[in-house]
């Protein structure tokens, strides 16, 4: 298992019975024993707000940083997607923001999978354009969640 995927599952471990953790970077490297930039690179790849986390990071003294997980209602959710998604969406973007409604219950895994099938690079393969291949998912995942709603 690679140090990244270790010191994710670390920090996800840490939420079992919180919503909210906090953390010094510099204590965080020791333990794992690398570098607090390794530390910063899994907070700010993995615990984005596509995925569902709010990250506070404060300087100085070691790095605090603070770790919310974002809930919401079902519909919440789906609003808060459909608001932060722009003309434009890559298949990256969309997997991780579908897998944090589907981790919320915002959607259940009928819709999650219809969604991923409708926008996956396979089904958008006849547009060679990457730009319009991008803009043409945002439009068809927007779409799509509105039904959902």
């Amino acid at each position: 298992m690679k140090m990244s995927d270790t010191i994710e599952n670390f920090i996800r471990q840490l939420f079992e019975d919180e919503n909210s953790i906090e953390l010094r970077r510099n204590e965080l490297a020791g333990y794992f024993n690398c570098v607090p930039s390794q530390i910063n690179y899994v907070i700010q790849t993995r615990f984005t707000t596509e995925r569902g986390y709010i990250v506070e990071s404060r300087r100085g003294g070691g790095g605090h940083i603070r770790i919310t997980r974002v809930s919401m209602a079902r519909n919440d959710g789906i609003r808060h997607v459909l608001s932060n998604v722009g003309d434009s969406l890559d298949i990256l973007t969309a997997e991780a923001l579908i897998n944090t409604l589907y981790a919320n219950e915002s959607l259940n895994q009928e819709q999650a999978k219809l969604i991923l099938a409708a926008c996956s690079n396979n089904a958008l393969s006849p547009v060679s354009d990457g730009v319009l291949k991008n803009r043409i998912r945002a439009s068809i995942f927007k779409n799509l969640l509105l039904m959902f709603i």
